[in-house]
């Protein structure tokens, strides 16, 4: 480019910036300006003046910087088209020196592969300018690399106490009786903040990129809150992506299931809001109870048709929950994680297969809609000789024939169970944007883990094989979206369904939700019987399985300030929580047997985005 197109520009900013302190300052050679009277002295300059007048500043130098090389690569790339020989013959070889001149001029990217002509395409030489990208966007050999994240210094009070951070464990409600439940609590945490990084690059016919993101929302065997507050760093999201000009595309790695609705069309999600966003915009990392979702390793391919419709499938690592009471020892689902690379404290089901998701999206001028399915199975291990308790007393179990008696491993077996869901998702905006307003729906047998109360997928029979149970999730929302202000509110509702079967041994009622399981104690407090102070007693004979979890959210987010320097900005939500459960035997002084746990939350937050 020309030094005096550079100019040009350059002087053309500053004389737009200043045309307006010009035009009011009389000329000093004017008739009669020496008898005029005293011009009043200008107002006071502050400091946020200042400071404004250098965002503004910066912003416009950004913005001619931005336009100067989209100048230099559109006139380097007609130079470099019209040194090419007009007419070549088939064996005709393009020198690599043409390619070297538009390398050096071309800052955003260093094409890695020339087109068919041996020259680089106008499309293979456009800047990777995507929504992740900002002014911190290093480029480095053809590709982009930007950081980001956020810090945050966020509060909750919670009026019945449940020993959480910025996490909301909603199935762990406690009962009237326990004495959680009379008393509230307050914590502060900056362990919601993330860092991140993305990047990208592009060769002929395709957009390659990958994420990374990390909080801190786990732990250690030596994390506490007393002192030094040392938490663990913990996985979000960790994928890489193939981008195709044909729209076809190609993802894998840990990223947001396919399930988790979408802002628009199908692509992965990052966890900023920058990129294809639709989850509710709580402070409460787990968002709002009815909203579907899960985080983990998956490959999916989708297909782009015209930007109007997306198709998508994907394979995700399988997992399960389980709840279930009274039975026998005559099943085995899982086992506790393995220390050398697993959680010793939690358990991990056996898998006989991915989660298969199906999803499509459509966006036929007014509104997004989604369809989506699920297919996951089940398998445990079965023991027909492992019941053998009736009445304190070894029994003959229902061993198959020949086998003999229990307690042994004689006759066991596998048995698998299918289970799986289906949903659907629609997002209207409104009035350019500042209103958004949602529905979403998914349900099914065996999909509890995908929804945020974390309801259990499976109970067991009393013959030990799996009993999926049958789980709803919903979820309204509503928006508005100021230049400074944000507003939103959030009503969710997530079932789950008796899952209850008679055992013919023990004569006894086993699974999730039964009749005859007995919540007589759930009101009744106990004290402590460890003498540590940070024991609370399990209440006695209060089964209460969870029937419906529901949740009201209302809050908003303020920005202070949202320029080139980054965004700064402040929020606050209220939420009501129930949790019902399902009704069992017994009274206690009149009171009924379907005990509801009652919640309420009040969280803040402080948060500085990089820009």
């Amino acid at each position: 480019m020309k030094a005096s197109k550079k100019l040009f520009l350059t002087a053309l900013a500053l004389a737009a910036l200043s045309a307006g302190s010009w035009a009011e300052t009389p000329a000093s050679g004017a008739p009669g300006a020496n008898e005029a009277a005293p011009a009043p002295a200008p107002p006071a300059v502050t400091a946020a003046d200042v400071q404004a007048l250098k965002d503004a500043l910066a912003a416009q130098q950004q913005q001619i910087e931005r336009l100067t090389r989209q100048l230099e690569r559109q006139e380097a790339r007609q130079q470099l088209q019209q040194s090419a020989p007009k007419a070549a013959g088939p064996n005709t070889v393009q020198k690599p020196v043409a390619q070297q001149q538009l390398a050096e001029v071309t800052t955003g990217f260093v094409p890695l592969q020339n087109g068919a002509d041996g020259v680089p395409s106008a499309q293979e030489t456009q800047p990777n300018s995507g929504p992740m990208e900002g002014p911190i966007t290093v480029h480095f050999r053809g590709i982009n690399i930007t950081p980001g994240g956020y810090a945050a210094a966020e509060f909750v009070r919670r009026s019945r106490a449940l020993g959480a951070d910025m996490a909301t464990p909603f199935n762990n409600i406690t009962m009237p009786g326990a004495s959680q439940s009379a008393v509230s609590d307050l914590f502060g945490s900056a362990r919601q903040s993330k860092i991140t990084l993305f990047a990208d690059g592009r060769m002929n016919n395709v957009d390659l990129s990958s994420y990374v993101s990390a909080d801190f929302l786990s732990s250690g065997v030596t994390s506490t809150s007393i002192q030094t507050n040392g938490y663990t760093l913990r996985l979000r999201q960790a994928w890489g992506q193939a981008k195709f000009n044909n729209g076809w595309s190609l993802v894998g790695g840990q990223m947001w299931s396919l399930v988790t609705e979408n802002g628009k069309g199908i692509s992965p999600d990052d966890d900023l809001g920058r990129t294809n966003d639709a989850r509710p915009k709580t402070i409460d990392s787990v968002y709002n109870v009815g909203f579907t979702s899960a985080r983990q390793l998956g490959v999916r391919v989708t297909k782009d048709f015209a930007d109007k419709v997306w198709f998508a499938v994907a394979l995700e690592n399988s997992e399960g929950t389980l709840t279930t009471h009274g039975n026998e020892t005559n099943f085995l689902l899982g086992q506790a994680g393995a220390s050398n690379t697993n959680n010793t404290g939690s358990t991990y089901t056996f898998n006989p297969s991915p989660d298969v998701i199906a999803k499509v999206a459509f966006e036929p001028g007014f509104g997004h809609y989604e369809i989506v399915g699920l297919f996951t199975r089940f398998t445990d291990r079965i023991f027909p000789c492992g019941q053998v308790v009736l009445s304190g007393t070894a029994t003959t179990g229902p061993c198959p024939n020949g086998v003999g008696t229990g307690p042994s491993a004689a006759g066991a077996f596998n048995a698998s169970k299918n289970a799986g869901g289906f949903g659907g998702s629609a997002r209207w905006h409104f009035f350019d944007n500042h209103i958004i307003f949602g529905v979403h729906g998914f349900g099914g047998s065996g999909v509890g883990r995908y929804s945020v109360g974390q309801l259990s997928d499976v109970s067991i029979h009393a013959n030990g094989t799996v009993d999926p149970i049958r789980n709803l999730q919903g979820l309204a929302s509503l928006e508005w979206h100021g230049k400074k202000l944000d507003l939103y509110t959030y009503n969710g509702i997530e079932y789950a369904a008796r899952a209850a079967d008679f055992d013919p041994v023990t004569h006894k009622q086993v699974g999730y939700g039964a009749p005859l399981f007995n919540n007589s104690g759930c009101y009744v407090e106990l004290p402590p019987t460890v003498n540590t102070g940070f024991t609370p007693t399990t209440l006695a004979n209060c089964t209460a399985d969870t029937r419906a979890l529901t949740e009201n959210t209302a809050g908003f987010w303020y920005r202070f300030y949202n320029g080139p320097r980054g965004r700064f900005q402040f929020g606050t939500q209220y939420s009501y929580i129930t949790r019902q459960t399902w009704s069992g035997t017994g009274f206690t002084k009149g009171i009924g047997v379907s005990p509801q746990g009652i919640e309420n939350m009040v969280m803040t937050s402080f948060r500085y985005y990089l820009p």
